[in-house]
């Protein structure tokens, strides 16, 4: 992965804009946003096993709440998980899309999507299928478009029930590889794409128009948005400009994590998030990419950060409907006490992604971005 030489970070003047780029610089891989990444996993992992109802009730016998009847409200809260990858998202995406060339960023993203993404499909729809599993699988014709991860748009029943962060992904993908990949990331150019994206999102939240809203994404720009403000930073911590995106972002991203997430108490409801901590973990989550994107964790620099962030996409995909097999197979067929199999489950889930890790995307990944894009890596740049 290269990006362009960065923005002076030691006090010095930045780097402007009109400044000469023939050279790509090797990015520092920062550990601790690999580390963060799993822990995102981690909490939405939380949410699946024992902070909602659903198919998850029917894998444990009964409700979640009864199974963990302290913690669950607390888990309830690990679905914000999503939110936090969004941030992560908009930090690594333009980080990546920096002195790429389209194409380049193009055979990147698929190559980095799509392998394990596909032996996702391919093993949850075989474990479905299998007559002892007590979920259904969709039909053939669903699977098949299920490959090309469109069939939220195309109302396609899911295979994976995570897919939906994954649209919301390759929208991203798409506005950001037009707006600034295409014409050529600058800073100035970084900072129009989130102010007008901004301001566009809202519009669309109120004018209600769903195609805007379908391409503008309100509810998740500003998470996506922030992100890209923290790498703006990362690059150059006096940017007074990109502070000012962070802090808008934030405000905007608490307002619809409350806005997706609360509701007024009801016992009819399975969960109840109090808005307090909606805004304490949205924060929190801002606050500890931009510590990394500051340099507050360089000290986070162990190899195995490294290892838990290439775990947890394939973690991510797999773990909640071969979760769900897992809870019935060591809770209801085995009798496992619920702590002991949510952390089997856990344990499951993270050696299966680790296989994906090494036999899928290892192989696959450097292979489909050689075929999307076959010239020499200085020249992807």
């Amino acid at each position: 992965m290269t990006i362009a030489p960065p923005l002076r970070t030691d006090g010095q003047a930045p780097v402007p804009d009109s400044a000469p780029r023939p050279v790509t610089a090797p990015v520092t891989r920062l550990r601790a946003l690999d580390g963060l990444r799993l822990v995102a996993a981690l909490m939405v992992a939380g949410y699946h096993y024992g902070g909602r109802d659903g198919e998850v009730a029917t894998a444990w016998g009964s409700s979640p709440a009864h199974q963990f009847p302290s913690l669950s409200p607390w888990l309830a809260y690990g679905c914000m998980g999503v939110q936090i990858f969004f941030i992560i998202s908009g930090f690594v995406i333009c980080m990546s899309g920096w002195g790429r060339t389209l194409r380049s960023f193009f055979a990147s993203r698929v190559a980095r999507l799509y392998p394990a993404y596909w032996v996702a499909i391919l093993l949850i729809t075989v474990v479905f299928a299998l007559p002892w599993v007590a979920y259904r699988t969709v039909s053939a014709s669903d699977t098949i478009v299920n490959l090309t991860m469109l069939q939220q748009p195309l109302g396609a029943h899911r295979v994976l029930g995570v897919c939906w962060t994954l649209w919301a992904e390759l929208r991203f993908y798409v506005l950001f590889a037009v707006c600034v990949v295409l014409p050529g990331a600058t800073r100035r150019r970084v900072l129009m794409f989130c102010a007008l994206w901004t301001l566009a999102a809202a519009i669309s939240d109120a004018v209600d128009e769903p195609l805007l809203t379908t391409v503008l994404m309100p509810e998740y720009a500003s998470f996506f948005i922030g992100g890209i403000g923290l790498y703006l930073l990362h690059r150059n911590r006096r940017d007074v400009a990109a502070w000012g995106v962070v802090g808008v972002s934030w405000a905007l991203a608490q307002h619809y994590a409350i806005a997706s997430l609360w509701h007024k108490p009801n016992p009819a409801f399975f969960s109840y998030r109090h808005p307090a901590v909606i805004i304490a973990v949205v924060t929190v989550g801002f606050l500890l990419v931009g510590a990394i994107a500051l340099g507050h964790f360089h000290w986070a620099n162990w190899r195995w950060l490294t290892v838990a962030g290439a775990l947890t996409y394939p973690f991510y995909l797999v773990h909640e409907h071969l979760g769900w097999v897992s809870i019935q197979l060591l809770h209801r067929h085995l009798g496992l006490p619920s702590s002991v199999t949510v952390f089997g489950t856990v344990a499951a889930m993270l050696v299966l992604a680790w296989l994906m890790n090494r036999y899928v995307e290892e192989w696959a990944t450097p292979r489909l971005r050689r075929a999307l894009d076959p010239r020499p890596a200085k020249a992807r740049a």
